[in-house]
């Protein structure tokens, strides 16, 4: 008996397949997608009917990854999977945004969509074959649906672009990028790059657009061959009175032309005469009036001032806040604000402002990864916090969301490969958004910047970010530089590129309109280069190049090698050693395997001569002296035997003076003549032939007792 549909696709050079029809099948959609032995479910279910009063997609987006996956039980006191990690949230970030845009506007059924990793073969990344297979499920379902759409991850390795690079081959890759879109256009582009070019980056979108309209016709095949797939569900969830909107748009378009012909540059102003002219509208109406017709002005009013906002952008050249297209907003930043930190910087542009901190610790302070496809450490943090009052808001807190994620991610993408590759240091940026309107995360990669060079951290070169934004319309198009909150809402396009002066480190893109051309794709990349250099000169204006010392502060970090076979001796049995090193030198120390054999030792003190005392003391450890026979030594005593103790002769190296070798005269017990750490000087005698340790000896520096000569006996008289 056959159950459910099977295809393949090769893409890349590696072949992925598709079942559909064999799992989860009450769910209105659900594929099942393996490249290699990395396997995906993906299911989708919507509701029949929107909920009343809802207006818009209630999308949820979520991915899981289990750990059976991998053949590992999850840690913690429940060794079961919890919340969504960092990861997670990204993968689910990106599947949402290249989804969302794809629903119809007038669609607001609940839309619920689960991705779980079921197999992870450890060589084939599952984030970029997600979109893929969500899209699949979508296609086989009735759900409605702009699509297909997938995604591809590409690398790029001594010049040659790679579609979907296994896990070691994207360690050797300058380019790491995630690109999402249908069979005509692209819709979301992330990813970081070693400072490569704008022509680069549009070469590898145009090679994973290649590999993505493939992916697109597989899905319409596949969808052909399932019955419930077409045609889609019908729905009505909008309902509209042609009679006000034209009562608005005749009203208040022109008068959201005149607010915005303004070009005000405060956000809170300009919201103020747009929301004066809403309320003047609905004063015509009486409040039984308003509870039939106040939702329909609310959206109608809208459409009327994003149109006015976009005509007179692309007719009269004019923008929200009176800004040339590729002007930049007024730029202050200042370094060393807060004085006990170890770096600091505030970055303020426009109505956007970022107070960064940076913090410096050792080995133990890397944050700990324990991850379905992932188990180690990352000691390069960077989190990004978007409170209410940014925006004059007042809102409830709930954690940390995961916008506030993705933006910290977009930063900490941006200034990786700047950081100098022999910095011993655990680096934690911390970006606090005190001022939001538009931009804040490529304020937080300017912000770290400063705050890197002002805590002394040698990067490679400074990065600036901009968004750049764009709007499209009756054939005219226009690209906007450093965009405002409002310009992106209003807009068609938010592009996201971070650079140093040698080209580019990272990227995002969401597009919203059909069609963009390459061109224009080119024109904004170098319009944002362009900014990004202007931005780059201000940052240079603070801070020319990273302080040459670090915070007086910040704790200083030593980093050596030692051969990989005397990290036992500095460890110690169960640690004693190392342990012992670091309460009687005040200090913190590390010791790890590298790839190549050796010991990787760091020892972090606030101290120099702390820090000193420690090094050397691990160094005669770990590189001792060769021990002479018939030198002489002075050293500590470390235990105490019924038949002797033994002593430290140098560093790791003990040996035994017995205890008919410590003194001349005869002892009963050595606990009546020594105690434990007893500094005493001996003799090298040589080794014992049966046991190979030295024997030693304290007596034989000692005088020797001269002998008593004995009475001649007394004879009587």
């Amino acid at each position: 008996m056959n159950i459910g549909i099977k295809k393949s696709i090769t893409i890349g050079g590696k072949e992925i397949t598709v079942e559909t029809g064999k799992l989860a099948k009450q769910a209105d959609g659900a594929v099942v997608l393996q490249m290699g032995k990395t396997v995906v479910l993906a299911t989708v279910v919507a509701a029949q009917e929107a909920k009343p009063g809802v207006d818009f997609l209630p999308l949820t987006v979520d991915y899981k990854e289990k750990f059976a996956a991998a053949g590992r039980i999850p840690g913690g006191f429940f060794r079961r999977e919890a919340r969504p990690s960092e990861g997670e949230i990204l993968t689910m970030r990106l599947v949402d945004r290249a989804l969302r845009p794809l629903f119809p506007d007038d669609y607001h059924a609940e839309v619920q969509l689960m991705m779980q990793l079921l197999s992870y073969d450890g060589e084939n990344h599952p984030d970029a074959l997600c979109g893929f297979a969500a899209s699949c499920a979508i296609a086989v379902s009735d759900i409605p649906f702009n699509g297909p759409m997938s995604e591809v991850r590409i690398g790029r390795i001594n010049g040659e672009f790679i579609i979907n690079p296994t896990v070691d081959q994207l360690k050797e890759s300058d380019v790491d990028m995630v690109i999402a879109g249908t069979a005509e256009n692209i819709v979301m582009v992330e990813g970081e790059m070693q400072e490569v070019s704008e022509l680069d980056m549009v070469e590898a979108i145009k090679i994973a657009h290649g590999a993505i309209k493939d992916q697109c016709q597989f899905q319409l095949d596949l969808a052909a061959e399932i019955p419930t797939a077409n045609p889609k569900r019908t729905y009505s969830h909008e309902v509209h009175d042609d009679a006000i909107r034209t009562k608005v748009m005749d009203e208040c378009l022109e008068k959201c032309k005149e607010v915005a012909r303004q070009g005000l540059a405060s956000k809170t102003k300009r919201s103020e005469l747009f929301e004066e002219i809403k309320e003047n509208f609905k004063a015509q109406y009486s409040e039984e009036e308003l509870e039939e017709v106040g939702s329909f002005i609310s959206v109608y009013f809208s459409e009327a001032k994003k149109k006015a906002v976009r005509h007179v952008m692309l007719h009269e050249g004019i923008r929200l806040d009176g800004r040339q297209f590729e002007e930049i907003r007024p730029i202050w930043a200042e370094v060393d604000y807060l004085p006990m930190v170890h770096g600091s910087a505030v970055f303020t542009r426009g109505e956007t402002q970022s107070l960064t901190t940076l913090t410096l610790g050792g080995k133990m302070d890397e944050q700990m990864i324990d991850g379905a496809t992932f188990k180690g450490t990352e000691p390069f943090m960077l989190h990004y916090n978007f409170p209410p009052f940014s925006t004059g808001e007042a809102r409830p807190i709930r954690g940390t969301s995961r916008r506030e994620i993705g933006h910290g991610n977009l930063a900490l993408r941006a200034l990786k490969p700047v950081l100098p590759a022999d910095n011993a240091y655990t680096i934690r940026l911390v970006s606090e958004i005190l001022e939001s309107n538009g931009s804040s995360s490529m304020a937080t990669v300017c912000a770290g910047t400063l705050a890197l060079m002002d805590g002394g951290i040698q990067i490679k070169a400074p990065v600036s970010g901009i968004a750049m934004g764009l709007v499209a319309d009756e054939g005219k198009f226009a690209v906007l530089s450093d965009i405002l909150g409002d310009e992106d809402h209003l807009g068609d396009m938010d592009f996201k590129v971070t650079g140093t002066r040698q080209g580019i480190t990272a990227c995002q893109m969401d597009i919203k309109v059909d069609g963009l051309p390459y061109e224009v794709l080119i024109q904004a990349l170098e319009q944002a280069k362009s900014g990004r250099m202007h931005i780059l000169d201000k940052i240079e204006e603070t801070i020319s190049a990273p302080n040459s010392e670090l915070k007086p502060h910040t704790p200083r970090i030593e980093a050596f090698t030692v051969p990989n076979e005397m990290i036992g001796a500095v460890i110690g049995p169960g640690g004693k050693i190392i342990q012992a090193l670091q309460k009687e030198t005040n200090t913190t120390i590390t010791i790890e395997e590298l790839e190549n054999g050796e010991g990787n030792v760091q020892v972090m003190s606030n101290n120099a001569d702390d820090m000193n005392n420690a090094i050397t003391r691990i160094k005669l450890i770990a590189f001792p002296p060769q021990v002479e026979e018939g030198a002489e030594y002075e050293g500590p005593i470390k235990s105490i035997q019924a038949y002797g103790c033994f002593v430290e002769i140098v560093p790791g190296t003990d040996g035994l003076i017995h205890i008919s070798e410590f003194a001349w005269e005869k002892i009963n017990k050595m606990e009546d003549v020594c105690k434990e750490g007893d500094m005493v000087r001996f003799k090298v005698m040589g080794k014992d032939p049966k046991t190979r340790k030295w024997k030693l000896s304290r007596k034989v520096l000692l005088p020797r007792p001269e002998r008593k000569e004995k009475s001649a006996p007394q004879t009587e008289a």
